[in-house]
């Protein structure tokens, strides 16, 4: 037992009952026979060390530095609820608390965001360390707690800070998880003690996979290489604002309109899709700098989402007019990147009595390793999250020199500081990071980013390229903020005016955020740091030599848009447009996500209220695993009509009659449409696309051309092979391209449906001859998939969850693996579907991204509020709390949700108390 902690009692079973017992008795079996079977990986894994860092839940444990006994309630998932007497203890304990259920996670993280990955794993970290470095993110975390968070903020850091450390006294890597004994570091390794910092440094994490445009931005420099200024407008068409409502739609437009008196003409109002035209410095030279670019991008650890691309969310509310109990509902479901455990943490924060020394009773979704609740609601009201999709990043082109950077005509000297990174079982290595005025040069990353073509094409008022242009990146998160002091303001917000005014401290990632109160009132708000530019959109890297690009300045927060008490009596967020861009005299991104999610989202809750219906918490959680496909609805009808000659291909035809175009997992129909879709794109868009985009190691021959579609086969010279990850090429089949077919439907002989003929598959002339092609290609593909027999086929047997553990299970030996990882499961739902099970067409059908957790609050009664995650309260693959709620996750189920102390306790299988 650690020197500053006595335990009066051991872990007893509570009334989670036999069974999770027994399953965790199943787990360390499997740990033993591993051990017995001699596989190992750094250390001998003894049962000493299987069971020594599961976390004491029962009983009592002294920690210095409480001022008053703090007591801990787990339900039979593991869900801890902490109350205190003071704030300082109350995020004492919380910080304690996940330390005991999350520490190994929370230490990769913070080793993530301050670039140290090759502490702890090697080598092959330093490429990621490096890029991490240049990016600064514990630098600027450092800065913001310096310079711009609160002091009671401060106050809140340090004492979660110190409850972590609490937990880390005389603990070695053994006492902590299996992992670092996995890693060797069984004895070896006492972890650093964690400071306020490192909590900070999670929210740029956070905010970095949250950024906005910056990977499309990358992309439409890259079709330059292949394809025209129209092509690729026809891959970015304009927002569909008089189909898909944006955000905001009433209520507010007077407001704005009398405010800005019709708009500020220094300001760029394109808010739709846009391709633009590329800065001044274009062709082979850009090209490579941004392909290298993307690979770097492609290979960084994610914190909470797929470096940038397919994270959606869906959250709405629902006004009491509208609902069974007369009091709102309000429903959240962010999409991210499937992680084990969960990037989520469930946990209730109350003070026995709130006053002016305690003012928190908050519950809800937290991230292990900071304090506070995210997502969640408080005694007063709740809240949601989705990302707003705001673009806070541009990449500029930066005309470098020995001694600096082009600068308004001047040579300005670069900011300089030299890294040095730590490297496990090898030697350090030293960095210089180099800065212009527009940000950290990404470009000294990578030895393709440094090498320039001297091919480069350029125009006249260029500079000349000499050695090549670098890249910088401007991002709002590499400037000190205050989201940590808007997650506690909200957390304590009591109504509308003070949601409000905490919502505008969020200032990165800009989130949109849903609201709902006990008095009946809705609302939604955007807050975020959002630039305003000079020249350009944002849309296309442009020249950071020329003083007219710079940002200059934010879009006031008052002048952001909003939403209150609409007489719809709903508020929908879905990563569609926040507002229609004639309305609006900012630009807020020229990347929106195209609304097909948000639609349907409001035409099942339209349909409910039209019905004469009113809206119950199920009906809340039913429109969450809705799966029907919108493009389906679009595609299938003109399959239908095609006259197949091929038995086989027909045979799979019918499956699409009377198909009600919903994806669940046992769906014949549904796995044959998305091959079917899957192969529409491929070939009509897929195999038309540079290499930079198309998928690692898929090759074509192809002639450069400046036509959409590819020379005929007797004129391809050149085997051109894919170079993007799997889960990161395109085209990935979300609603842009929705978008893109949707328009190409009405000029059926548009070249982009031409395509050549390829082995015994023939060419395609227009629309349907295309369609054609791509059935047949799908009969053939799933035959190979899933067999000759359709009767077996189904769309869960290609659409599969496979849960991993983020270092050891991706990248340790097998037997490590087979113990952290967990799944496959087959899930219904797909891309750009309200249950967004996403899945990148170019690459695959397995799942990408998912709904990470789902809520629906009832303010009624919080009582009768329902959650789940996606995986576990614990990080301990030996813990009966590893992956509890996966299973009933994937079934749709929600648990029971409890707020009050009666309903906590009623619920309570584990009690602990933590002793001063």
């Amino acid at each position: 037992m650690p020197p500053n902690t006595t335990a009066s009692s051991g872990h007893k079973p509570g009334k989670s009952g036999r069974k999770k017992g027994r399953k965790a008795r199943l787990l360390v079996l499997v740990l033993v026979l591993a051990i017995i079977g001699g596989i190992a990986y750094g250390a001998y894994w003894s049962i000493s060390t299987v069971r020594a860092s599961l976390p004491q839940t029962t009983g009592s444990i002294t920690l210095d530095g409480l001022s008053g006994p703090v007591d801990v309630k787990r339900d039979s998932y593991g869900i801890p609820q902490i109350y205190a007497s003071s704030d300082a203890d109350l995020f004492m304990a919380q910080g304690y608390v996940q330390a005991q259920d999350r520490f190994y996670e929370m230490d990769v993280r913070r080793h993530m965001t301050s670039g140290r990955l090759s502490e702890m794993f090697g080598k092959g970290q330093v490429k990621n360390d490096e890029f991490l470095r240049t990016l600064g993110w514990d630098r600027v975390a450092q800065k913001e707690y310096d310079t711009t968070l609160s002091a009671s903020t401060k106050k809140y850091l340090q004492a979660y800070a110190k409850g972590v450390n609490a937990y880390l006294k005389g603990k070695e890597g053994k006492d902590i998880s299996l992992e670092y004994a996995a890693l060797g570091f069984e004895n070896s390794y006492t972890p650093q003690k964690w400071t306020p910092v490192d909590s900070i440094a999670w929210l740029k994490a956070m905010a970095w996979d949250l950024r906005g445009n910056m990977q499309d931005e990358i992309d439409r420099a890259l079709m330059t290489t292949r394809l025209g200024p129209q092509q690729i407008a026809d891959l970015y068409p304009e927002y569909p604002y008089s189909r898909n409502q944006p955000i905001v739609t009433e209520g507010q437009y007077d407001e704005y309109t009398k405010t800005f008196g019709g708009g500020d003409s220094s300001a760029s109002t394109s808010t739709g899709g846009t391709t633009g035209s590329t800065s001044s410095s274009s062709g082979s030279a850009l090209t490579s700098q941004l392909s290298g670019l993307s690979g770097v991008l492609e290979d960084l650890p994610t914190a909470v989402g797929v470096n940038g691309q397919g994270i959606g969310s869906n959250s709405w509310v629902v006004a009491g007019k509208n609902t069974i109990t007369g009091k709102p509902l309000l429903a959240n479901d962010p999409h991210l990147e499937a992680s084990l455990p969960s990037v989520w943490y469930q946990m209730g924060l109350h003070c026995r009595a709130v006053s002016s020394k305690c003012q928190y009773d908050v519950s809800g979704y937290t991230f292990a390793g900071m304090p506070g609740v995210v997502i969640g609601h408080n005694q007063d009201i709740a809240w949601g999250m989705t990302n707003s999709g705001v673009d806070t990043t541009d990449l500029y082109l930066e005309k470098l020199s020995g001694d600096g950077y082009l600068y308004d005509g001047k040579t300005k000297p670069f900011t300089t500081r030299t890294e040095t990174i730590k490297v496990a079982g090898g030697a350090s290595k030293e960095i210089v990071v180099r800065e212009t005025n527009n940000g950290p040069l990404l470009s000294d990353r990578d030895d393709e980013l440094v090498k320039v073509g001297k091919k480069a094409t350029v125009d006249t008022a260029a500079p000349d390229r000499g050695d090549g242009y670098g890249i910088a990146l401007r991002w709002t998160a590499e400037d000190p903020g205050t989201t940590m002091d808007a997650v506690f303001a909200i957390d304590k917000a009591a109504n509308w005016t003070e949601f409000r005014a905490a919502s505008t401290k969020f200032d990165v990632p800009s989130q949109n955020l849903v609201y709902a109160d006990t008095k009946n009132n809705i609302g939604y708000t955007l807050p975020g740091k959002i630039p305003t530019r000079g020249k350009g959109d944002g849309s296309l890297p442009v020249p950071g030599w020329d003083p007219t690009y710079d940002w200059n300045g934010y879009i006031p927060q008052a002048a952001l848009p909003y939403e209150y008490n609409p007489k719809r009596g709903y508020i929908v967020t879905a990563n569609q447009a926040v507002i229609d861009k004639d309305k609006y005299p900012y630009t807020l991104t020229t990347d929106w996500g195209y609304g097909t999610r948000s639609q349907r989202i409001t035409d099942l809750i339209q349909s409910k209220i039209d019905g004469g219906g009113k809206i119950s918490t199920d009906d809340m959680r039913q429109m969450q695993l809705d799966d029907s496909s919108e493009i389906a609805k679009l595609i299938v009808p003109k399959l239908l009509k095609l006259d197949i000659d091929d038995p086989d291909v027909r045979q799979a035809q019918k499956l699409l009659e009377g198909w009600d175009y919903t994806q669940d997992a046992d769906s014949a129909a549904a796995a044959y449409f998305n091959s079917v879709w899957r192969n529409i794109l491929k070939l009509a868009f897929g195999n038309k696309l540079p290499k930079e985009l198309r998928v690692k190691g898929q090759c074509l021959f192809v002639t450069p051309v400046d036509t959409t579609g590819p020379a005929d086969e007797a004129d391809q010279k050149v085997r051109e092979c894919g170079e993007r990850d799997a889960d990161e090429a395109q085209p990935d089949g979300g609603d842009r391209w929705f978008e893109v077919v949707r328009k190409l439907m009405d000029d059926p002989t548009n070249d982009w449906w031409k395509t050549p003929k390829s082995g015994n598959r023939p060419a395609a002339a227009n629309m349907n001859q295309l369609f054609e092609r791509a059935m047949i290609d799908a009969r053939w593909e799933l035959t190979a998939k899933l067999g000759k027999d359709i009767d077996t086929w189904s769309w869960g047997r290609l659409h599969r969850l496979f849960l991993k553990n983020q270092t050891l299970g991706t990248d340790g030996p097998g037997i490590v693996q087979y113990i952290l990882n967990r799944g496959p499961w087959k899930l219904s739902g797909g891309e750009a579907t309200v249950n967004a099970t996403g899945w990148n067409a170019a690459g695959g059908y397995g799942v990408v991204w998912v709904p990470s957790m789902r809520m629906v609050v009832n303010l009624d009664n919080f009582d009768k509020s329902k959650w789940i995650n996606l995986t576990g309260a614990s990080g301990h693959a030996y813990s009966a709390h590893y992956t509890d709620q996966t299973s009933k996750w994937v079934n749709g189920e929600l648990l029971p949700w409890s707020f009050s102390s009666k309903a906590v306790d009623d619920s309570t299988s584990d009690s602990l108390v933590l002793k001063p």
